[in-house]
């Protein structure tokens, strides 16, 4: 028996020791969400509680669950009982969970979220039966929340590296042959099949070849690749691993943008432990196999996510994308034939090698095999990490897992900034690299923007026009000049200033950045604004032909009022104005003066609700009902004829 395996069989044995603990064990999710809500404080009173009453207990940290809203996520282990699921636990929770739940018999129901183990207690339903957690199938991310991810023997305990020792019994052809069975494609936009991929790098000739894992993930909104690191840093290491070999890789990069310390941090621990474990270096576990990742920083520039800028940073360069043919994968890093996955895409592996395409297939739909990470965020209720299967759709990801929104929903944007908005009357839509391309959008790396109808859409296409055309490395003329004119066209129309003629320009221009532009920036950047051009062409007559904002968002046609009729004098407005741009006298209806006014929007705030005397006005006549309540009054605004 080998010494991993050895290895393997002590890990299971701590693990079951671990679950059968007979201490109170606190698993506190230390993910870069988790902290930001502050798990550290939480972490920092467990252990002063548990040191000053002299416990045997532990604060295991742990990756993120998904339920980001609900952070900071403490699963308790109390022996004798199930586990139990808690959120929003800051220190003063944590405290009273260790006083009542831990040491009392009160379960302290009210903090709970769900029973972790089998089915529920005491009023407390299974953790599987929440609402965010009951559409999911969570596989990629089923260690993430679960085990410790800077300590292996719980990657090891949960099958870890036996999906590559598998590998090293099929030999590289059958491991081919596995990852074309199981139909994976890559996780980082296109969709491309990977083992097609793989299958040209193998019958490229080369003395050398190279594997690269894209972990610079700057969409905004997105945290998949993050969060997957974070919480499970072995799947990565495990996925080049099986890669590598299959392709006969020795050396390896990790791509990871430096703005995300905690997942270099984890990956660089995980690299040593794997090491430390006789599975990177020379020669792994007798095979003739041999392999080295290195981890390489990025300094955060988006274009360096499409493959070709991404091998140009490696080597030192800037990051610029040169044209294809020849693809990467036969001269990429080098000049040597290289083969570049994101994070998912590796993460899958070894679930692949470990369970069998059989396995894998037995979720998605034709053509799209397997489960899909995705980071909800935007104006849903439930915000979060979630994973399930493709065919899902939008509605299901939206209103059921993520419990629709507050007010009606207008489009969810998918794809990031190289994707589109889809309409609310598309909802029923499966979630397909297919279908969101018909639709006019992109899979991306899983980004899913939740929009309701306080988003202006035409705002909305320019913000993220605006992210492309500054992460543009400006190579080729279409994306630099074509983006930068789209934009100067948007930025016009939302000022009030656009003209009809605008419509066809803004699509021509499009076109020819999408067909013109040398890399995956500059070919779908015109994406938002040809998909909100599609769907709600509309908001952009609004804004041009009447200088109405419907989403009250663009605030060149927005102005407040004061009606005098309902105003009865008292100062709050005035007091609250940061500008000064209120006057009248006690009693006095007062007024807002246009030229100092800001449209802030803080009057309106602070207006009485038994007055509701300011408004908002955009473009036409006023009108005295705003079809939009704030939620803390009836309000008047004006919304055009």
């Amino acid at each position: 028996m080998s010494a991993l395996s050895d290895s393997m069989e002590s890990a299971v044995d701590r693990w079951r020791d671990l679950e059968t603990s007979p201490i109170p064990l606190f698993f506190v999710g230390t993910a870069t969400c988790g902290r930001a809500a502050g798990a550290a404080e939480t972490c920092t009173r467990l252990r002063e509680e548990i040191g000053a009453r002299a416990l045997e207990a532990a604060v295991i940290p742990v990756g993120c669950l998904g339920l980001c809203s609900l952070e900071p996520l403490v699963v308790v282990h109390k022996p004798g009982i199930p586990r139990i699921c808690y959120g929003s636990v800051g220190p003063s929770e944590a405290s009273r969970i260790l006083e009542t739940h831990v040491l009392g018999n009160d379960s302290c129901g009210d903090l709970a979220l769900g029973v972790m183990d089998g089915g529920g207690m005491d009023g407390i339903a299974p953790f599987a039966d929440h609402p965010m957690i009951r559409g999911q199938e969570r596989r990629v991310l089923g260690n993430c929340g679960v085990i410790d991810p800077e300590n292996v023997d719980h990657y090891l305990a949960r099958g870890g590296y036996r999906g590559f020792l598998r590998a090293l019994d099929l030999g590289p052809f059958g491991v081919l042959e596995e990852v074309r069975a199981s139909g994976l494609r890559g996780r980082g936009g296109a969709g491309f099949p990977t083992w097609r991929k793989w299958d040209l790098c193998r019958g490229t000739r080369a003395d050398r070849r190279n594997l690269i894992c894209n972990a610079d993930e700057g969409d905004p909104g997105a945290f998949m690749d993050r969060s997957l690191i974070e919480g499970d840093p072995h799947a990565v290491i495990e996925g080049m691993l099986i890669a590598a070999f299959c392709l006969g890789a020795e050396s390896g990069y990790i791509y990871c943008r430096a703005e995300y310390p905690l997942a270099l941090e984890r990956l660089e621990s995980a690299i040593d432990q794997a090491r430390a474990l006789g599975l990177l270096g020379e020669n792994i576990e007798g095979s003739g196999f041999s392999f080295e990742p290195v981890v390489k920083k990025g300094a955060g520039a988006f274009v360096c996510g499409e493959e070709t800028a991404l091998i140009a940073s490696i080597e030192g360069r800037r990051g610029m994308p040169y044209p294809r043919p020849p693809f990467p994968a036969q001269k990429g890093l080098w000049g040597q034939p290289t083969i570049i996955q994101n994070v998912e895409t590796l993460g899958n592996l070894p679930l692949i090698l470990r369970n069998g395409a059989a396995w894998y297939t037995a979720r998605g739909v034709d053509g799209n095999a397997g489960t899909k990470t995705f980071a909800l965020a935007g104006k849903v209720r439930r915000p979060g990490l979630i994973e399930v299967p493709l065919g899902t759709s939008l509605r299901g990801i939206v209103e059921d897992i993520g419990g629709g929104a507050d007010k009606p929903i207008k489009a969810v944007q998918t794809g990031g900034p190289s994707g589109g908005c889809i309409p609310a009357r598309l909802l029923d839509l499966p979630v397909s690299y297919e279908t969101l391309a018909a639709a006019g959008s992109i899979m991306g790396s899983g980004g899913m923007i939740v929009l309701d109808e306080d988003t202006c859409m035409v705002d909305l296409a320019k913000y993220f026009l605006a992210f492309a055309q500054a992460e543009s490395c400006g190579k080729c003329p279409p994306c630099r000049v074509g983006t930068r004119a789209m934009h100067y066209i948007l930025d016009r129309i939302t000022e009030g200033e656009g003209t009809p003629a605008d419509l066809a320009r803004l699509e021509s221009l499009a076109r020819t950045v999408c067909d013109g532009s040398l890399c995956g920036l500059g070919q779908t950047a015109p994406n938002p604004v040809l998909t909100t051009l599609r769907y709600f062409r509309e908001e952009y007559e609004e804004h041009i032909l009447h200088k109405r904002c419907p989403a009250f968002a663009c605030l060149p046609l927005v102005s407040y009022h004061i009606d005098p009729e309902r105003c009865t004098g008292c100062p709050a407005c005035a007091k609250a104005c940061p500008n000064g741009a209120i006057g009248g006298a006690r009693g006095q209806p007062h007024v807002i003066d246009q030229d100092l006014c800001s449209r802030c929007g803080t009057c309106r705030d602070v207006c009485p609700p038994a007055q509701a005397a300011v408004y908002r006005r955009s473009g036409g006549l006023s009108r005295r009902d705003d079809p939009r309540p704030t939620g803390k009054r009836s309000a008047m605004a004006t919304t055009g004829p």
